[in-house]
């Protein structure tokens, strides 16, 4: 198979799986995506959706949230992990959007990567699922898959997402980031993975990380 018939093949496949696509965190609007995603850093999105409306329920806006202190967010989010961060990133950019932007959430991407505690991974997550904004957020299930699949080298989620934006066509971005990431951890996880029922690494994926699965299975 060429590149392009892979590339090709992995979406209809994905699109094939996951007609529906359902959103990871759970929001209302692009504010509480926002929290939600600066809060799924270095957590899980399970966590993350059984906290968020502890926090929503106290503050689902910028205005109500200012009138928390930072040890009160704190406190709420602590389970979801590097709590003293987060906070103080929640915090203060609800300040900044009451103070810049009237409450709202900008659609500009290089806006959002101005706000505490937001980088560019989450500001593209809230561009592309907010406003429906093209943009290809790589996480670590993008990351271990494009590399599995030989699209990307695997050195850094820079480069994964340069070579997601040069291989997919920029119509399907926002759909296809959640797609792969549903298919991640469905049929390709880093742990406990089975190649048998991973179809498109199976079909299409490097040769060099088949045969090492298959090499790691002989020696166990």
């Amino acid at each position: 198979m060429t590149k392009a018939e892979k590339v090709s093949f992995a979406i209809s496949k994905l699109q094939e799986l996951y007609p529906t696509i359902p959103v990871p965190l759970e929001h209302k609007d692009p504010y509480t995506l926002l929290i939600a995603v600066l809060m799924s850093a270095q957590s899980t999105d399970v966590r993350v959706n059984q906290i968020t409306p502890i926090l929503f329920e106290k503050a689902d806006n910028p205005f109500d949230m200012v009138k928390m202190s930072v040890e009160e967010i704190r406190e709420i989010i602590k389970p979801v992990g590097l709590s003293p961060m987060k906070s103080k990133g929640i915090h203060g950019l609800s300040k900044i959007l009451i103070e810049k932007y009237d409450g709202e959430v900008p659609q500009d991407i290089h806006l959002l990567e101005e706000l505490p505690s937001v980088g560019h991974k989450t500001a593209s997550v809230v561009v592309s699922q907010a406003f429906g904004i093209p943009a290809f957020p790589v996480d670590t299930h993008i990351h271990r898959l494009m590399y599995r699949w030989g699209f990307s080298n695997g050195k850094n989620v820079v480069q994964t997402e340069k070579d997601a934006k040069r291989l997919f066509p920029k119509a399907l971005w926002n759909d296809l980031h959640l797609q792969i990431i549903w298919y991640g951890r469905d049929y390709s996880p880093a742990r406990g993975w089975d190649l048998e029922k991973d179809i498109i690494t199976k079909t299409i994926g490097r040769k060099t990380v088949i045969n090492e699965y298959y090499n790691r299975k002989k020696t166990r």
